[in-house]
């Protein structure tokens, strides 16, 4: 049983994940994540392994945590999305894109943690990419952030209003195309889809 309250992150850092309809600046700290990356599309293999290694080691941490008396919630799952050469990745194809898939942890999770919760998932034999998953830290500091609602497909209207919102402050989009995912595409429609879409600014 935990000695604390379960930590929810979302709720510790509520100015970082506002839901705004239109564009708004945020100041986002650095944060540590479980982070894999690849290349192509998210219908394809790579990306659905990568994805369920990351909730294995996870919720592996969480449930080592918890029992330690230190619970909290798992966070949503994030996507950084870029192509090479500065080229806009949305205007490619999808066995072009680059990605890094994230979930958010507590500060005090560690190396040792990970490299455990790796040992216990591949001595079970689950989600082989996951001595692919590293701990990073993600800077990201001032950002434009709104809440796309409908298909991933469609965000581009989004981004070009989160465009026109930063350059009318004198700035311009940099860094990766991040998605927050609020909700599973498996069991919501794509035209009720929530995703905080986020930009650092500069």
């Amino acid at each position: 049983m935990a000695k604390y309250g379960k930590l929810d992150l979302y709720k510790e850092h509520r100015s970082e994940y506002v839901t705004p309809k239109e564009p708004v600046f945020v100041v986002v700290a650095p944060a540590n994540y479980l982070s894999i990356t690849g290349k192509g599309g998210p219908s394809g293999e790579l990306f659905q392994s990568s994805i369920g290694a990351l909730y294995s080691l996870a919720y592996t941490i969480k449930m080592t945590k918890k029992f330690a008396g230190h619970d909290y919630k798992v966070c949503h799952l994030e996507g950084l999305w870029w192509s090479e050469n500065d080229v806009d990745w949305a205007t490619l194809r999808p066995e072009d894109w680059h990605w890094r898939l994230i979930i958010r942890v507590p500060d005090f999770i560690t190396q040792k943690d990970l490299d455990a919760a790796v040992k216990e998932v591949m001595a079970k034999g689950k989600a082989p990419l996951a001595t692919h998953v590293k701990l990073e830290k993600l800077t990201e500091g001032r950002c434009v952030q709104v809440l796309h609602v409908g298909p991933y497909a469609a965000e581009k209207g989004t981004v070009d209003r989160m465009k026109k919102v930063a350059e009318d402050r004198g700035l311009h989009l940099r860094g990766p195309h991040h998605e927050i995912y609020l909700s599973d595409p498996r069991r919501v429609p794509e035209a009720r889809l929530r995703t905080i879409l986020r930009y650092p600014v500069q």
